[in-house]
């Protein structure tokens, strides 16, 4: 397991682009559709996901495992699932409440090329 992104829903993602790109001076590294590019953080791994499908979505990491179903099947009782197991693009997403309320987000790649 390895944190891969910082999900960060927004309503606007023509503001949220322009802050972190043009003003904060993050690469953009790639796009899916309208509603979600993938940001370069400045001397990490870790890349921010700016995401407008879903502006209520909470804020929180997303991990990424070999496999989603493994890891839900023997995830920790005190994760809650909020959502999912759910298909997306090149694989499956859960959202899950952790003990003190904060929202993470566990995906695999297994459908992708």
């Amino acid at each position: 397991m390895k944190i891969q992104f910082l999900f960060i829903p927004t309503a606007d993602l023509t503001a949220s682009l322009a802050l972190y790109r043009d003003n904060l001076g993050f690469t953009e590294l790639w796009r899916e559709g309208d509603a979600t590019v993938a940001l370069a953080l400045p001397g990490s791994d870790v890349q921010i996901m700016l995401d407008a499908h879903n502006p209520d979505a909470p804020v929180g990491p997303i991990f990424i495992v070999d496999s989603l179903a493994t890891f839900h099947a023997g995830r920790p009782e005190t994760l809650t699932v909020l959502d999912g197991p759910a298909e997306i693009p090149g694989g499956f997403l859960t959202t899950y409440q952790e003990p003190g309320g904060a929202a993470l987000y566990v995906m695999d790649q297994s459908t992708g090329s």
